[in-house]
């Protein structure tokens, strides 16, 4: 059977990018027809007369966004599941945000090259094909399991053959305990020889280790295509089933539709991973975001088995840094600022508060050291000429030992006050709020006491 040909649009205002990105993937790929499109008003035009498997486009064109283009592609009938790719040298976490949201299925970095273009987009199509997957194929019949195998592995599929529903049981929970995910697809007779049957395995699945039927397709093999059996192997988890003796085209038209379920899956899975992360990440800074302190610092404070300690940080006349060295520099200065704080509590919440604020929670036992640590840190700011500024910070912070049982925003708040403190008595300073409220450290005093 001739290979079908797949279609692909690339969407590019710049010929000379349109013409190597069609080269690499004529070299990267075989059956496949590329067709240069220069605008999204084009493409638009070219998607009603034709179909595509795939449309990748560049984020500027000459009269639409790649994003706005994304979202009219999801809105047309014909190409509402079509993969669209947006290529781009600018992918930072808000403009995955914003693509993820308008339909775009994923990213590439111009700037990794025509070459990795092509090799990213043949994994893509491979991907997506449905044959590429790790197979664990449950059949007893060694004659059987010799054709079925060699069928498979004709398709580039690995194969995991064993004899009996145990054993595949046992790897399955073996992974499930180690945290791998091995296999995209179960195959499994669904009579076999031993305690449990394919039938029997088909349950464990869903109800012991609750893989759902995109989490882990199950695909049954049986002899008997009765009404009965049929509603046997669907009661049971199956997802779908071939009858034998197998017809290798039948076989293989089953097994690419349920691993295209399973890679959809896996694509869905990490998409969402994504979106939280960039949900959790401030885009400047890369520490945490104000949104992942307020969901989780709560329980950060509540499950500690230590006191745990606010900090909160504000860099001094920051506004004057903006107006004088413009918005640019005040961005590299909260960008620099943010790493070092990440690299000095990295066990713990660095957390972008607003603006130039910044907050940190941490545990700590010892109050002296504590204190130390935050004293260490304005110190060590103050010498880290951040963006090639010379900046201060002031800090406050407290301690839920000193205030106990108190939730996250009056925690912040204790910590806050003691900022003001710092603040109002010069600046460039830490301040604890203590039981008996603002204490300013004294930094010559730490010193001598180490």
């Amino acid at each position: 059977m001739p290979e079908k040909i797949k279609r692909i649009m690339i969407v590019d205002s710049s010929s000379v990018s349109r013409t190597l990105l069609t080269r690499m993937l004529k070299e990267e790929l075989t059956s496949t027809e590329v067709m240069g499109i220069e605008s999204a008003e084009a493409a638009l035009a070219a998607m009603e007369e034709h179909h595509f498997d795939l449309i990748t486009t560049a984020l500027l064109l000459p009269d639409m966004d790649g994003l706005s283009l994304s979202r009219t592609i999801r809105d047309s009938n014909k190409h509402t599941y079509t993969p669209v790719i947006v290529v781009s040298g600018d992918a930072d976490s808000r403009l995955l945000r914003e693509g993820f949201e308008a339909g775009v299925t994923d990213y590439f970095d111009k700037s990794d090259g025509y070459k990795a273009f092509g090799i990213f987009i043949r994994s893509f199509m491979q991907r997506n094909s449905g044959l590429v997957g790790n197979i664990l194929y449950v059949e007893d019949s060694k004659t059987a399991a010799s054709v079925t195998i060699k069928m498979l592995e004709k398709q580039g599929l690995k194969v995991t053959h064993v004899t009996t529903a145990e054993e595949g049981l046992t790897i399955l929970v073996s992974n499930e305990d180690n945290g791998i995910n091995d296999f995209d697809l179960v195959i499994t007779d669904f009579y076999l020889m031993g305690k449990m049957t394919g039938g029997d395995l088909l349950h464990a699945i869903r109800v012991k280790l609750h893989h759902s039927q995109q989490e882990l397709p199950v695909l049954v093999l049986t002899s008997s295509d009765d009404e009965q059996t049929q509603v046997e192997v669907f009661h049971a988890g199956a997802n779908d089933f071939v009858t034998k003796p197998l017809i290798e085209q039948v076989m293989i038209a089953r097994v690419r539709a349920l691993l295209l379920i399973k890679h959809q899956y896996n694509a869905l899975k990490l998409q969402a991973e994504t979106m939280r992360w960039i949900a959790a990440t401030d885009s400047l800074t890369g520490v945490r975001s104000k949104r992942y302190l307020l969901d989780n610092g709560e329980n950060y404070l509540r499950e500690s088995q230590l006191p745990v300690w606010g900090i909160l940080i504000d860099i001094d006349h920051f506004k004057h840094i903006n107006d004088s060295l413009g918005h640019i520099t005040g961005d590299h200065v909260l960008a620099d600022l943010g790493v070092k704080l990440d690299s000095l509590f990295a066990d713990d919440m660095v957390v972008r508060f607003g603006g130039e604020e910044f907050c940190i929670l941490f545990r700590e036992e010892d109050y002296e050291n504590a204190v130390r640590r935050a004293e260490d840190l304005r110190d060590s700011i103050e010498s880290l000429k951040p963006g090639g500024v010379d900046i201060t910070v002031s800090i406050g912070m407290c301690c839920s030992d000193d205030h106990p049982n108190q939730p996250l925003s009056r925690f912040l708040s204790l910590a806050d006050k003691a900022l003001y403190f710092s603040k109002e008595n010069g600046r460039n300073q830490v301040s604890v709020n203590t039981v008996e409220g603002p204490l300013q450290i004294n930094a010559a005093a730490l010193q001598s006491a180490s």
